[in-house]
């Protein structure tokens, strides 16, 4: 594993996310100065677990932080697109009423989000 290319992937996650490190760090609850290590002259590369809580924060994989590339972000953006998409036709579908608590429930998960960001599975949906 090539810590360069962590290093690269993760400041790349971190800006398409609008995040600063110090805001990665509160969010997974890894120290900034460690965060700070991947992101050095150094670039060391973290343990699968670190790495693993990183890229759930940022709505990545490790994958895409260890290998990055173009595929693995596309795989990535194109799984959130169709996921998006088809939410999008279902709400179509949905009567008034239904599209109102479909609201409520999205919002409650975006409190959800921003309260628990790491453990959260809405945290990487809501922050786009």
């Amino acid at each position: 594993m090539n810590g360069t290319c962590f290093k690269t992937n993760l400041r790349s996650a971190l800006t398409s996310r609008g995040l600063t490190v110090r805001e990665l760090s509160v969010i997974t609850g890894i120290a900034k100065g460690t965060l700070d290590c991947y992101l050095g002259v150094r670039a060391s590369m973290p343990p699968a677990d670190i790495a693993a809580k990183i890229a759930t924060a940022l709505g990545v994989t490790v994958e895409f932080l260890v290998s990055g590339g173009q595929e693995a972000q596309a795989r990535e953006s194109e799984k959130r697109e169709n996921a998006i998409g088809t939410v999008l036709r279902l709400l179509v579908e949905l009567d008034e009423r239904d599209v109102e608590t479909v609201l409520t429930v999205t919002k409650v998960l975006r409190t959800q989000a921003e309260r628990y960001p790491a453990s959260s599975s809405a945290a990487s949906i809501t922050r786009a």
